[in-house]
């Protein structure tokens, strides 16, 4: 791909840059930013004005803009390629993409068929894109994105039924050319016949590789169509031109030989291969199939005059009131609103038992209603539903890139070069060294290299067995960001866990409270100060005292870490834990300290309240370990990683879950930020750290982690920050998560090894490496098969990953 040497000025608009002095630290920043001529920022346009020689500055511009904290409102989009036959395809679209301007990243994936770009929205856009991309025999295909997937549905089946025809067609014209070249090539009229029906074949079966290699060439780039284009051409105009002018060898003391049948068997194979290929790539995606058949397309609606009516999933809006009867899906996320019913949420969570769902629980899109039928409300509909963004989450980790790929992009990128390079010193050297038949067999063996060599397979070998680990991964209610962090969770040696909700159920429970003196006005002070508090721990407080009666407080303070504290009558009140006591000097009688203590050997945390003299009352709160804990717990320090329990709780309830769960390591009352400290001190240690957390306190340390799992019933923070998500918040999917790390990074590698064998092997046998040892050349027509072959037996190698336990 030749690269773009004209100087061009791009505008990249800026956000929060409000002052002349954020102006000038922008524009001093975009100075050391390697690729840019000259800079300048616009304060009154809120642009930056960049000259620069090459488009991928662009993106180090934007990164760099990001990088002191500005905003730059670019648009992230996919879209499928339509066109694209080979791995060294998804090389050329993706530069073409690249050097639009505008355009701050852009990268094809070609097991997914899609081109995720992001871009400057005042620069370029999709249709400039999917211009730049047909010039070069591309293109992409811009729909709405609820009817794009039906859209390439369409498309795919269209071009598999197109691909059938022409692979029967090619098959049935090319076994009488087989059979009389192989057999009977002294019949009458043998070149004729064969040059007859490997005419159709070549020409008009295999018309789309000679023109998409004429499209590569003349953007003075080349893929497998070249490939094929080139050893089949040579084959069949050498084959002519020997059947029109056989006097012209026999003059030079030669027989005239025609290749008809390898020009047309190759074809007929690789066409052959391919149809096995988009076969075998439905299925690795057959997990996103799975999810968008989830979703009804029609739903009940309960009017406000009561009456029911059927209406297309497009027109539901949430505050709208649906209907489900017994078997059928939910449509939307919604609260149910009348009735109850045992949902299945398996297609979700991975978890077999359907939950009991009542008046005002949550039910999601995708799942199946079992016998009850019940009313609810829509809350979230279309793209915001949770079944839409994991259905989007699993597109975008699928279409992601694994860091070992961008050391194959590279590999293919240089692949067709190089080959023709070896096939043109392949006959050269033939002519040389050869003797008489010296360019006969020379052309033969030039065809033969150009005919097995195979970017295909390699480009395949990472991205289809990412497509399948992430399909499974979702299927079992693993939810999987990007390839990096699939790729990197077989590296784990330590996983951090938080307590509450991770650990434990995350719904805790007042299970005593001893009290100095029976005072109600002290419980109206203290059911006022919790219900004001966000604490899950208030929350339990607040259900334990309910029927008291709130009373006015002032002055409220929520104390990170610690607790909360409140005015009332002049007087101020604190609620939290010990050390929150101690820093305001508060007294404790020691019949209530010897009821703590005791709480506290029974793995219960203690919460104290008092006012600015004396403790009044401590509190027991009780969080059920979940029953999956302990299991997953063993099961991860038989995979040899080290488990680190750290929690907010003290050190007496810290120990109790500790010694019950099996956990060696653990730290009682950590604060939230120091949980990413910790992290890092791990880091430092040499550890790849997995660190797993429900709430909005973890979100720190989860994205200091190397590998982030979010509990799937947390906080929404908690899920967006990290990288991967339990949708079931069941522990014992983490060692789950590993092992499925573990045999799709062992997949990518044996796809990788076989790939690269293949042409090491393949290509010096072509150019007839072992003819001096033992007179061996290579058939055009079994490398051919060989090559069709290569490519679908990576494909099948990552498609065993679904069957693996």
């Amino acid at each position: 791909m030749a690269t773009n040497t004209i100087r061009e000025t791009i505008y990249i608009p800026l956000e929060d840059v409000e002052s002349e002095h954020c102006a000038l630290i922008v524009e001093k920043e975009l100075t050391h930013v390697q690729g840019i001529e000259t800079q300048k920022v616009e304060l009154n346009n809120r642009r930056a004005a960049i000259t620069v020689t090459d488009n991928e500055t662009v993106g180090k511009a934007v990164k760099a803009v990001k990088d002191l904290g500005y905003g730059v409102p670019t648009v992230k989009n996919s879209f499928p390629v339509l066109g694209m036959t080979c791995a060294s395809c998804a090389g050329s679209a993706e530069s073409i993409a690249k050097y639009e301007p505008g355009v701050v990243e852009a990268s094809v994936n070609f097991a997914t068929g899609n081109l995720t770009v992001e871009y400057l929205p005042n620069m370029t856009d999709a249709s400039r894109l999917q211009k730049a991309l047909q010039s070069v025999g591309y293109d992409l295909l811009i729909v709405d994105e609820t009817q794009q997937q039906e859209s390439l549905e369409a498309i795919h089946t269209e071009k598999f039924k197109k691909l059938k025809n022409k692979t029967i067609w090619a098959v049935l014209l090319s076994l009488p050319v087989v059979t009389i070249g192989m057999f009977f090539m002294n019949i009458p009229y043998a070149n004729e016949i064969m040059w007859f029906f490997s005419t159709p074949v070549v020409l008009w079966l295999g018309k789309d590789f000679f023109i998409n290699a004429w499209k590569q060439t003349k953007h003075r780039s080349a893929n497998m169509d070249t490939l094929v284009a080139l050893s089949t051409g040579i084959a069949y105009l050498f084959s002519v031109f020997n059947m029109a002018f056989p006097d012209f060898w026999h003059q030079r003391g030669l027989h005239a030989h025609v290749y008809f049948e390898a020009a047309a068997v190759v074809i007929a194979f690789i066409l052959l291969g391919k149809l096995l290929e988009e076969k075998a790539k439905g299925n690795t995606s057959s997990a996103i199939k799975k999810l968008m058949g989830l979703q009804p397309k029609t739903v009940t609606i309960i009017l406000p005059d009561g009456n029911e009516k059927q209406t297309p999933i497009e027109h539901v809006h949430a505050g709208d009131v649906l209907l489900v009867k017994p078997g059928e899906k939910i449509a939307v996320d919604g609260m149910v609103k009348s009735g109850n019913s045992y949902v299945d949420e398996s297609m979700l969570s991975g978890e077999p038992v359907p939950v009991l769902k009542t008046e005002n629980e949550k039910v999601f899109a995708g799942t199946i209603n079992q016998k009850g039928s019940f009313q609810f409300t829509a809350v979230k509909v279309g793209k915001e539903t949770m079944l839409a963004q994991i259905i989007k989450m699993v597109q975008d980790a699928q279409g992601s890139k694994a860091p070992v790929q961008k050391l194959v992009d590279k590999i293919a990128g240089i692949f067709v070069p190089v080959v023709i390079s070896i096939a043109i010193v392949t006959f050269l050297l033939w002519i040389v060294l050869g003797g008489n038949n010296g360019v006969v067999q020379g052309l033969l063996a030039a065809v033969t290299v150009l005919v097995i060599a195979c970017p295909c397979a390699l480009g395949l070998a990472t991205p289809t067995a990412i497509m399948v680990g992430v399909g499974k991964g979702a299927e079992k209610g693993i939810l999987i960001k990007d390839a990096e962090s699939l790729e990197l969770a077989k590296k784990v040696t330590a996983v951090v866990l938080d307590k509450t909700g991770t650990i434990t159920e995350g719904r805790p429970q007042v299970t005593g409270i001893q009290w100095l003196n029976n005072d109600d006005t002290a419980q109206d002070i203290l059911l006022s100060i919790e219900k004001q508090s966000e604490h899950p721990l208030a929350e339990a407080v607040v259900k334990h005292l309910e029927g008291v009666l709130v009373t006015p407080i002032s002055m409220f303070d929520s104390i990170t870490g610690k607790g909360a504290k409140a005015d009332h009558n002049n007087e101020t009140y604190f609620v939290g834990n010990k050390k929150l006591l101690a820093e305001n000097n508060i007294i404790i009688a020691d019949q209530l300290q010897q009821q703590a203590d005791e709480w506290g050997q029974q793995s219960r945390t203690v919460i104290w309240f008092g006012n600015s003299r004396q403790a009044l009352s401590v509190i027991a709160i009780s969080d059920k370990i979940k029953e999956t804990s302990v299991q997953a717990i063993k099961e991860m320090q038989k995979m040899g990683i080290e488990l680190y329990m750290l929690t907010g709780d003290n050190e007496a309830t810290a120990k109790a879950i500790a010694e019950q769960t099996g956990i060696l390591h653990y730290q009682a009352e950590v604060l939230p930020q120091h949980k990413a400290d910790f992290v890092k001190k791990l880091q430092q240690q040499g550890k790849i750290v997995a660190m797993v957390g429900d709430g909005i306190n973890d979100s720190t340390a989860l994205a200091t982690a190397d590998v982030s799992i979010a509990m799937g019933k947390g906080s929404d923070i908690a899920m967006d920050v990290a990288k991967m998500t339990i949708i079931s918040s069941d522990l014992t999917k983490i060692p789950q998560a590993i092992r499925l790390s573990r045999q799709t990074v062992a997949t990518i590698k044996q796809n990788l090894f076989w790939a690269f064998i293949y042409n090491l092997v393949g290509i010096p046998l072509a150019a007839g490496i072992l003819f001096p040892i033992n007179g061996f050349l290579l058939n055009p027509m079994i490398a051919g098969a060989a090559m069709a072959l290569s490519s679908v037996s990576v494909v099948s190698n990552s498609l065993r990953l679904k069957w693996k336990k």
